[in-house]
């Protein structure tokens, strides 16, 4: 029997990391991309774990003898994601600023680019952000300013050309995932405890 041992990035974090990117992206309602975003929200899961199925009487199947707790615990999973998405809109008000129109520009106008790869696209967003995480002060803590960042961005892209959300969502998520996706866990888990 193989084993696979793996920290990357699963199935529910995945989820995780784009309902926080979701709530995120929901906290900011005068944005041009709401309509771009309720339709994205209605393809992305409801719930952060599935773990049943529904019958045709309507009825769940439960393949775990634990489902209903199972259940509750993706509900308090997915509402700790929801509030760690509202508080870090608020926060993210504040650094909204230090984001330059041209910088936005640019990285709307590569994002368009139909032949740009994905890694392309996550090279973008990684040099914009170093490019904003060295106006920041050295006494702040780096993981959060880079998610929040990272996050603002997705924001002012999409908000810029809101065609592009889905793009950049996808993106900015699998960004999240490969760089920050420990911290994302603790900021979850935190808001749980």
């Amino acid at each position: 029997m193989d084993l696979k041992v793996s920290n990357g990035p699963g199935p529910g974090d995945e989820r995780t990391t784009s309902l926080l990117l979701l709530g995120f992206l929901q906290s900011c309602p005068h944005s041009c991309f709401q309509r771009e975003l309720e339709a994205l929200g209605h393809e992305l899961p409801g719930h952060l774990f599935h773990d049943d199925e529904l019958q045709t009487d309507g009825n769940r199947c439960s393949h775990f003898p634990l489902a209903a707790e199972a259940e509750t615990d993706s509900e308090r999973q997915e509402e700790a994601v929801r509030e760690v998405a509202r508080q870090l809109a608020q926060i993210g008000d504040r650094l909204e600023g230090s984001i330059r129109p041209g910088m936005v520009a640019g990285l709307a106008s590569r994002f368009s680019v139909r032949s740009l790869s994905e890694e392309d696209r996550r090279q973008c967003l990684a040099a914009a952000l170093e490019q904003l995480m060295q106006t920041c002060p050295p006494d702040t803590d780096h993981e959060k300013t880079q998610l929040l960042l990272t996050m603002l961005l997705a924001k002012k892209i999409a908000d810029h050309s809101p065609a592009l959300l889905r793009d950049v969502f996808h993106t900015t998520v699998t960004f999240i995932n490969q760089n920050l996706l420990a911290y994302v866990r603790n900021l979850v888990r935190n808001q749980m405890d």
